[in-house]
């Protein structure tokens, strides 16, 4: 079992990686090749300078991590990102540009300017709702940054992918909260019966990385890991937020939801303690970010007294796994690179591993769950 002590060690070296992750040189993605972006390599997602999702989920768990110690310690740090990108200009508004919005909203009483930011954080909101193009069923198409341009969008016609429960939908529910704005809430809510109506698998109780209504399929039917720790994770934080703001029975939906998915789960840890990128292929890596997303659902779940002590044993295997992972300057490996759908298990297992934002927060949030609190 590891100690306090040896987590918070890794915890010191992983934070410190994480924000001198650097930049990137943006003129590559504007030649980059088809090859390249199929394993994932695409320049923006590296690094922690750009306004994109791996630099958001990484905002989010520094800030996890700094709600732990109870005081503004990455307060400078998260100052200087936010202000600099707000004089520089934010890119193309897109569900992944949207994740940086949720740190966002939790820290903008804390900077300077807290109005503005607001504001800020309102706007994105708002064109959430009215202006992000939507699916039938009124489902968030999962619009992204376009490649080689921070101006431009794919559009990604007729698609929804469980990333957007993370990269956008807990930012509107937060927002819905603390604004007291029903109409945000009640469409975040919408947001996680959509995906889980389209992407949930009876079968197996996992989740399709995503959905097409042009083509009325799961695309290859593949169960990502990573992709299925977004809901993992990104349930419980949905279902923290909401508190006593959820009716009854829906809340009983989503949990049960939560319960068959960590069941599946429990059922599909590989030996090593890790997930596979390919859930249901033994012959994929294991791959660290996702199953620390896993790990910390799976811990909150047991907090909360939704899952039993199995899922904690289980978690417990992977926090060990993960600790293996993280080399001696910090660094998470065994990280798969940004993840486009793909048709069959080799899409999958062809991604590049690659040292990431999200990687090395969504292990700080993985070792803050696993940390003994009293």
């Amino acid at each position: 079992m590891i100690t306090n002590d040896q987590l918070l060690e890794k915890i010191h070296l992983v934070v410190e990686k994480l924000m001198n992750l650097g930049g990137y040189d943006y003129n590559k993605d504007k030649n980059v090749s088809s090859t390249d972006t199929k394993k994932g390599l695409i320049q923006r997602d590296f690094g922690i300078e750009e306004w994109d999702w791996p630099q958001g989920v990484g905002l989010y768990g520094l800030y996890r991590l700094q709600e732990f110690y109870g005081d503004g310690r990455y307060l400078p740090f998260f100052e200087k990102w936010y202000s600099g990108h707000q004089k520089k200009g934010l890119p193309s508004k897109n569900i992944n540009t949207t994740a940086p919005f949720l740190p966002l909203s939790f820290l903008y009483e804390s900077l300077d300017n807290p109005e503005e930011f607001y504001n800020l954080c309102a706007q994105r909101a708002d064109w959430l709702i009215n202006d992000l193009p939507k699916t039938p069923d009124n489902g968030f198409q999962h619009v992204t940054s376009a490649i080689g341009n921070r101006d431009g969008v794919s559009l990604n016609d007729g698609q929804i992918w469980v990333d957007t429960l993370f990269m956008s939908v807990l930012f509107l529910n937060r927002m819905g909260y603390i604004s007291g704005n029903t109409l945000w809430k009640d469409e975040a809510l919408h947001q996680f019966l959509v995906h889980i109506k389209y992407l949930f698998d009876k079968q197996t109780g996992l989740f399709h990385h995503g959905f097409s209504f042009e083509r009325m399929d799961n695309f290859g039917g593949i169960f990502w890991c990573r992709g299925n720790s977004w809901f993992t994770y990104g349930i419980m934080e949905y279902l923290d937020t909401c508190a006593e703001g959820l009716d009854k029975g829906v809340r009983a939906f989503l949990t049960d939801t939560f319960k068959s998915q960590a069941l599946a789960l429990l059922r599909l840890q590989s030996p090593s303690g890790l997930w596979n990128t390919v859930l249901t292929d033994d012959s994929s890596y294991g791959e660290v970010s996702g199953s620390a997303a896993i790990a910390a659902g799976l811990l909150r779940g047991v907090k909360a007294g939704i899952l039993d002590g199995t899922y904690k044993a289980a978690a417990d295997r992977a926090i060990e796994a993960i600790c293996a992972n993280i080399s001696e300057d910090g660094t998470v490996l065994n990280v798969s690179a940004g993840t486009g759908i793909g048709m069959d298990s080799d899409h999958y297992k062809n991604i590049a591993l690659m040292p990431m934002a999200y990687g090395q927060a969504l292990t700080l949030t993985a070792l803050y769950e696993a940390l003994d609190k009293e």
